[in-house]
């Protein structure tokens, strides 16, 4: 096994070596070195793949969608990079001793980008769209349902009446609000960010601009144009040449090929990534077969082989930046016992072991590199796997809206900072529940801490739902990868966040 890892190693430095660092281009334009998009104080980004159909933030699916749109719409509350909720859209907010009635008062004066100013009205309507979806399209966000009524008694002041407690409700506010009587959403998007939007060309770019009646700390740059580019040799071309100021997501060996002129921050992506499994799917509808996968994979090979160690263990559906929920002694209840492995197989009727196989989006260097390594490591329980490459578009709606798979390596992310953003999934008539994970057990724990309104308690049994994902092998959970982020070494201001955003709103040049 070692043998067949170093020479795949040393397989994928050869070819780094071949392809060489590339040019340090920057688009010179003569004026002092400086670069004709730092002249026009703009810069272009790069990412691996197309946004969704629609760009209503109440309708985004993708997580590289959320990521970018994050710059153009803001909530009545909004994360910062280390964690806290603060207010945006609304100034202040008050709520009653019984927790049932919470009362926002606005900002004065916050306008969207379409120059009309924000109201109690825009609010209920947004929050309402969400909680109770009446348009197609809409993703529902179900901790909304709660939500008894919201009276707006003046211009500024919106009071939000739920049925029952939530400990998690605010983190829910942070939903986008739009303006009640735009009907352009989904091709001409207005929110409230940093940033508006200017235009997209399917495939090809989005272009946004500074706001510059934005209500907080303006934007440093005058325009952003994220270029789209769903090949990871693309991207890192595009950096060498100068076509791209900043790429996120970069595996190590993008790294190690870009050449000098770039800075690399290190954050972590915030995803659970894992070989997800298709539970309803043979042979994974056999709780052993979906162990003996667990013990046969050695995470931290993968992070050695593939990230040169970079990214953090995990071993279950979720990751270190949520603290308070994540059980980090979960990271050692699978360690590698091939003979426990082979013995687990024998006992589901597979004593010779079966063939699989993988899909993976072929815009996602770090899950192709992944799948890569577990397919090697497989071969030592007689499990031959097969890498499927899909377009983005045909994963999304293949396999994972038509659940048409066996297995597939990709990360979720979490568009709240709760708990229930990562565990509600997995419930059996959950929507997203793609891999068909069917446990009463696990149902019951979920519904138990949505009536539970003691934070403890709560987190406990949390908890005890990533226990069960763990124990019952899920999915075979591998990293919260580590991005790296290449970033032109005359930009800073950079800040990662604990969930799967790019706030480009505080990046800026350096002279």
């Amino acid at each position: 096994m070692k043998k067949r890892l170093l020479a795949f190693l040393l397989a994928g430095l050869m070819i780094a070596a071949l392809t060489g660092c590339g040019s340090d281009g920057t688009e010179q334009s003569g004026d002092g070195g400086k670069s004709k998009r730092a002249q026009a104080n703009e810069i272009a980004v790069g990412i691996a793949q197309d946004l969704d159909d629609s760009l209503d933030h109440h309708k985004a699916v993708a997580a590289g969608t959320k990521e970018v749109m994050f710059n153009v719409f803001e909530g009545l509350m909004k994360p910062t990079p280390t964690g806290e909720l603060i207010p945006a859209v609304a100034d202040h907010y008050t709520f009653s001793e019984d927790k049932l009635t919470y009362t926002f008062t606005l900002r004065k004066g916050v306008k969207f980008h379409n120059g009309d100013t924000v109201t109690a009205e825009d609010v209920k309507y947004s929050i309402q769209r969400v909680a109770a979806p009446a348009e197609t399209g809409v993703v529902p966000v179900e901790a909304l349902s709660i939500i008894a009524g919201i009276d707006t008694p003046d211009e500024e002041t919106v009071v939000i009446t739920l049925s029952e407690p939530s400990n998690e409700f605010l983190s829910y506010m942070t939903v986008a609000i739009e303006p009640a009587d735009y009907t352009q959403q989904d091709t001409a998007p207005v929110g409230t960010g940093p940033f508006r939007f200017v235009s997209r060309a399917a495939q090809e770019s989005v272009v946004l601009e500074r706001f510059d009646e934005y209500w907080g700390t303006p934007a440093h740059l005058n325009r952003v144009t994220y270029k789209i580019i769903e090949n990871a040799e693309g991207l890192l071309m595009g950096l060498q040449s100068g076509a791209l100021d900043i790429v996120s997501h970069l595996s190590t060996t993008q790294v190690a090929q870009l050449g000098s002129g770039f800075t690399i921050e290190e954050g972590a992506m915030n995803l659970v990534q894992a070989l997800y499994l298709n539970n309803a799917e043979k042979p994974f509808d056999d709780v052993r077969v979906r162990q003996a996968l667990c013990y046969a994979i050695d995470r931290q090979e993968i992070l050695d082989i593939a990230f040169d160690g970079y990214g953090s263990i995990i071993n279950s559906s979720m990751y270190p930046a949520f603290g308070k929920y994540f059980v980090e002694e979960m990271n050692d209840h699978y360690t590698v016992d091939i003979a426990k492995a082979k013995a687990l197989l024998a006992e589901a009727g597979y004593p010779d072991g079966f063939s699989m196989t993988i899909t993976v989006p072929s815009n996602y260097k770090p899950h192709i590199d992944t799948a890569e390594v577990i397919v090697e490591q497989l071969k030592d329980i007689d499990v031959t796997a097969e890498i499927k490459l899909v377009e983005w578009e045909s994963w999304k709606t293949d396999t994972y809206a038509g659940r048409q798979f066996q297995s597939t390596v990709v990360g979720f992310d979490a568009a709240t900072m709760t708990a229930r953003a990562l565990l509600e999934r997995w419930t059996s008539d959950y929507g997203k529940n793609m891999i068909n994970y069917n446990d009463p057990a696990y149902d019951a724990l979920f519904e138990q801490a949505q009536t539970c309104y003691d934070d403890a308690e709560q987190t406990a049994l949390y908890k005890e739902m990533q226990k069960n994902l763990t124990v019952n092998a899920a999915n075979v959970y591998i990293q919260d990868l580590a991005d790296l982020v290449a970033v032109r070494s005359d930009l800073t201001g950079l800040q990662f966040y604990p969930i799967y955003v790019l706030d480009l709103s505080t990046v800026r040049y350096t002279a």
